[in-house]
């Protein structure tokens, strides 16, 4: 038993060596569960083909068309210009010396739109960098303000949020994506108000200490690049160090330039004249998504659920995963009818769309393997018997696993499926015997997979860093504050706010 808990442990510190050092999770979680078998004396091969590919597999029957439906989204809306125009519209509302707040609610709101985590930070870094340039702000910051508008609050905590987070924890507790609205509401404003004061903080104090916008950057430094040439900095050099990670990230961005380069006369055209026409899809997102859950789906029959060919499930064990991605299908087809005459054009986003989806989706669903063959070893008994020894809480169990796997892999969506996977019946059972509402677990689970995920290893947080041109020890300090301390502090202190008052 000892040799094998010394196995989980070495397996995880090489998953996030391997990670950490850009080699691919596609390939670094199945080497990371061989040394884990290998130690516990678990059959290799056995484990393999029965528990980690079924998990994987089963992951990406889940949750696939999410990924493919988002990215596709997210792709169109940076075609036809509106992800642009939305930026533009709030800055000037808000005015350039607003540029850290202007940033967070441009990102929070096409991240609350269904744009995938992944692809909006192509749309918003030079977004973000013009409006930095404007204020003066030293662009350190711009990956932590583009990060606190989107892996906190609109991934995780405001209800209705169509990121595939918010969907993880309703197919363990039969929620939607709606789940705990009051008490996701007062954490995604809490996450919301104690980042922004963060970020003005460190505004302040770097102006105060003379940084600037023009100052450059460590990989310019590096590669020798002149002062006049910081407007069009690039990931450096350094950028090699997370191998594919960054290769993804380059190209993605470059495909995203050349679709909003000036000469490209389709995209000049498919700017809206008024601004307004850009929120549609979005608004059309939140609409079928809140309209699917409250009115469509319970006016239907669904009889046909506990036939033996569709599994036996109930509406609620589906009715987030479906309402999401009937919405995200309706952004996408709202766009094409806003710009009829370019729908040819803009088709090419389907395929652009699906191939960005690839490698996201099997990333996270390797994570989602790998943790199903540790939950499967003898030796993780102890692990969750030590989660539970810890607190007979549901609300904290949930939390402390959550978070915990989440950190370790790096992964939000990642993490938080293999604590459900391994531990989502006992969790629900505990919830269930001590009163607890199932909404209110959905909520807490969902935030604390957004906490300790955010580690430096984090590929969302890699390619931020580098899409941003950007080191981490230039910009992971605030992009740890943001996006890791606060969700986590908000997170353990809603939990005894909702035992006092219960879900709401």
């Amino acid at each position: 038993m000892i040799l094998g808990l010394i196995g989980i442990l070495v397996s995880l510190m090489l998953l996030i060596t391997l990670a950490y050092r850009g080699v691919t999770i596609v390939v670094a979680a199945p080497i990371a569960a061989l040394v884990a078998m290998m130690l516990s004396g678990a059959p290799v091969l056995a484990n393999y083909t029965e528990v980690f590919m079924p998990a994987l597999a089963d992951f990406i029957g889940r949750y696939f068309p999410m990924f493919l439906t988002g990215a596709i989204f997210g792709r169109m809306m940076t075609m036809a210009g509106y992800a642009t125009d939305i930026a533009r519209v709030i800055t000037r509302w808000l005015g350039p010396r607003r540029a850290l707040l202007a940033t967070v609610l441009t990102t929070a709101l096409l991240t609350y739109g269904g744009i995938s985590v992944f692809v909006v930070v192509f749309v918003m870094y030079p977004l973000a960098r013009e409006l930095f340039r404007a204020a003066d702000i030293p662009r350190r910051l711009i990956p932590g303000a583009i990060a606190h508008g989107m892996l906190t609050f609109t991934m995780t905590a405001l209800p209705g949020s169509p990121q595939v987070q918010n969907i993880i924890p309703g197919q363990a507790f039969q929620t939607t994506t709606f789940a705990a609205p009051g008490l996701g509401i007062l954490g995604g404003t809490s996450i919301f108000v104690l980042g922004m004061l963060w970020l003005e903080y460190r505004k302040r104090r770097l102006a105060a200490a003379g940084e600037h916008f023009a100052d450059l950057t460590v990989q310019e430094q590096r590669s020798g690049v002149a002062p006049t040439r910081h407007a069009q900095a690039k990931p450096g050099p350094g950028a090699a160090r997370v191998g594919e990670t960054a290769a993804l990230a380059r190209d993605d961005a470059s495909r995203q330039d050349r679709a909003q380069e000036p000469g490209d006369e389709a995209a000049e055209t498919l700017t809206p004249a008024h601004h307004v026409v850009s929120f549609l899809p979005i608004l059309v997102v939140f609409l079928l998504n809140f309209g699917c859950i409250t009115l469509l789906f319970p006016a239907m029959d669904w009889g046909h659920l506990q036939d033996e060919e569709y599994g036996g499930i109930s509406l609620q064990d589906r009715a987030g995963t479906w309402a999401v991605l009937i919405a995200l299908v309706g952004a996408i087809l709202s766009i094409l009818a806003l710009n009829l005459r370019h729908v040819r054009w803009l088709l090419q986003g389907l395929t652009e769309g699906a191939r960005s989806a690839l490698l996201p989706i099997f990333n996270t669903a390797s994570e989602v393997g790998y943790g199903a063959v540790i939950a499967s070893l003898a030796a993780f008994t102890v692990i969750r018997d030590g989660i539970f020894g810890v607190t007979g809480n549901a609300l904290a169990s949930t939390a402390l696993s959550t978070s915990t796997i989440s950190g370790v892999t790096g992964s939000a969506s990642g993490g938080m499926t293999i604590a459900l996977n391994a531990l989502g019946d006992d969790l629900r059972q505990l919830a269930v015997d001590q009163d607890i509402s199932l909404e209110a677990m959905h909520r807490i689970t969902a935030m604390a997979s957004g906490g300790l995920d955010s580690m430096p290893h984090n590929g969302a947080v890699i390619t931020l860093i580098i899409v941003c041109g950007m080191t981490h020890r230039e910009s992971y300090k605030d992009v740890g504050i943001v996006s890791l301390v606060i969700p986590v502090l908000v997170t353990a202190a809603l939990i005894p706010v909702v035992l006092a008052v219960g879900g709401f």
